[in-house]
């Protein structure tokens, strides 16, 4: 399994410290695809993920992207990754590395996480969990297995989320292990914006 998740890896620089302030209680964001909208929360518990995600949603970085890659481990479990695909013009620095191991996340439905090449090394690109794949968590291919790290949850959207999945896909795009999972045509992102969450909804 860990071979398919091998296109979850994006080739970025050297980890720089993130210089966003870390949020201290959850957002929510707004993802309007062309499939229908996705909202998802971020999780305080990793901080520095958090903070670099809603750093490109708030520089509206993520607008024009797509949902480009569907990978379906079984029926039910997989995931679907969309961001900036390391466009010079709307990928920032590469941020530091918060294993499950110490937030305490886990990769479950509706998990957000992030792609990346080494740890250290993600900067725009995330991906989005559909049923169990906890075997991205840290430690549990091996014991020093850094894994993938979590930063939120998908709140509302799940279906669209499985139709993302479910999408077609091109036979032939794609290298390695990648290939057969690019969506054909792909899931524009058409928006990403910050949401208020009311307290008191009459």
């Amino acid at each position: 399994m860990r071979a398919l998740l091998a296109g979850l890896l994006c080739l970025a620089a050297v980890a720089v410290p993130l210089s966003a302030v870390a949020q201290d209680s959850p957002v929510r964001v707004e993802i309007r695809t062309s499939e229908g909208v996705i909202l998802a929360e971020t999780d305080p518990r990793a901080p520095i993920t958090s903070a670099n995600f809603l750093r490109y949603v708030d520089e509206g970085r993520f607008d024009g992207m797509t949902f480009y890659r569907g990978l379906q481990l079984a029926p039910g479990h997989g995931l679907i990754q969309g961001g900036t695909r390391n466009l010079s013009d709307r990928t920032l620095p590469p941020i530091a590395h918060e294993p499950t191991s110490e937030t305490g996340l886990t990769h479950t439905d509706g998990a957000l996480s992030m792609a990346r090449f080494a740890p250290g090394t993600a900067t725009g690109d995330f991906f989005i969990i559909l049923g169990d794949v906890s075997s991205l968590d840290a430690g549990k291919v091996t014991p020093d297995d850094p894994g993938f790290a979590v930063f939120g949850r998908v709140v509302e959207g799940m279906d669209v989320a499985r139709r993302i999945l479910a999408a077609p896909k091109s036979a032939t795009e794609g290298e390695g292990d990648m290939r057969g999972q690019m969506l054909e045509p792909r899931v524009q992102i058409l928006s990403a914006r910050r949401v208020e969450v009311s307290s008191n909804p009459e």
